[in-house]
């Protein structure tokens, strides 16, 4: 029997323990300060067992996974520095840095220990052990960054225990994966905060601001209600991508910004259309860096329980609702009510569903 401990018995270690389980040899002890989530993680069947004692949980495993927020990762690898552990363990974390998590890890390897940093990258809208998903990882990104002189059969090992994610497991350098990631999730956090604040700004002056601010620009700012603690910690783990990225920025917004200026109209459509041209080869519905969403916009009639009507029938085909939201202001969106689900599936099926009692359903592209 295969020992796993997961320090940190929330979504993402949760639903990292449900998929871990499909294989038949795994016995699964979950670590948190936390009784409550540890009671409700033995109820959900998540773990096999739940302990508050750090150096009870990870006494006989094999791997340990750290899942805790990215500013408590250096308390718990230092305190595993100094803690008794298996020869062979292989310990590995799922932070969305990497470098800071690496520098951390030296050592360990001295001790017969193997350091195997860890990113899954995907998330949910919801929080908490009762929200984990055996396919929360499905088809998403699992990015492996081992310390140096990891063996290649223990990195083999990893990737064998990570099956039954059914995740797209990857190798990179550390490095590299904190530009990658600090490009295409950290830095876009900065912006549409930075966006949002600008507005709330102009909004001390004028409320319609914040009455007008819908449509589009709710969209592209969702990112901005993200957890600010967790996002401080990220910052300051990756501080000097982000600060080479925001170099970079001012230099394309003055590029922009010099077009305007000069009032170059082919410059300007060129700035756009070769930012069209590289967003619409992204790949559409591919879990990434940053978090999913599936909504359905659904035109409905004026009419009483209309939107009962709606969730009852999609009730009745199992498919599970995240949020519902009437729009007031629809700038650029079609349909007056957004539906939100928790996968690609849910969202389709829903789509031909309501599409077979002719309602009008739209996908934003």
């Amino acid at each position: 029997m295969r020992e796993v401990a997961i320090l940190g018995v929330g979504l993402i270690g949760g639903s990292l323990a449900l998929s871990l389980k499909k294989h038949r040899d795994i016995h699964i002890t979950g670590f948190d300060v936390m009784e409550e989530n540890l009671r409700m993680a033995l109820s959900l069947g998540v773990i096999d067992q739940g302990t508050t004692q750090l150096a009870e949980a990870v006494a006989s495993a094999d791997y340990i996974f750290l899942c805790a927020p990215v500013g408590k990762l250096q308390e718990l690898i230092s305190f595993l520095r100094y803690t008794p552990l298996k020869k062979g363990t292989i310990i590995s974390d799922t932070g969305s840095t990497k470098v800071s998590v690496m520098e951390l890890s030296e050592g360990f390897s001295e001790r017969g220990i193997h350091f195997i940093g860890g990113h899954p990258m995907a998330g949910s809208h919801k929080s908490g052990v009762e929200a984990s998903n055996d396919r929360l990882l499905e088809n998403a990104y699992f990015v492996l960054t081992p310390a140096p002189g990891i063996p290649a059969p223990v990195i083999e090992d990893m990737k064998q225990l990570l099956e039954p994610t059914h995740a797209k497991v990857i190798v990179l350098d550390a490095e590299e994966h904190d530009r990658i990631v600090g490009a295409i999730s950290h830095f876009p956090h900065i912006i549409a905060a930075a966006l949002v604040n600008q507005v709330a700004g102009y909004n001390d002056e004028n409320g319609w601001c914040q009455r007008l601010a819908a449509g589009g620009f709710r969209d592209i700012t969702r990112i901005a209600s993200s957890n600010p603690r967790m996002w401080r910690d990220i910052l300051l783990n990756n501080r000097s991508v982000m600060l080479q990225l925001a170099e970079d920025w001012k230099k394309e917004l003055d590029r922009i910004m010099a077009f305007v200026e000069t009032a170059d109209p082919s410059g300007i459509e060129n700035f756009f259309a070769s930012a069209r041209s590289f967003r619409d080869q992204l790949p559409e519905k591919q879990k990434g860096a940053l978090p999913n969403y599936f909504d359905l916009y659904v035109d409905i009639p004026d009419h009483p329980g209309e939107i009962g009507k709606i969730t009852t029938m999609l009730g009745q085909y199992e498919i599970s609702i995240t949020n519902i939201e009437i729009l007031e202001t629809r700038e650029d969106i079609l349909g007056v009510l957004r539906i939100s689900f928790r996968s690609i599936d849910d969202m389709e099926n829903a789509k031909k569903v309501l599409g077979q009692s002719q309602y009008q359903v739209y996908e934003r592209e």
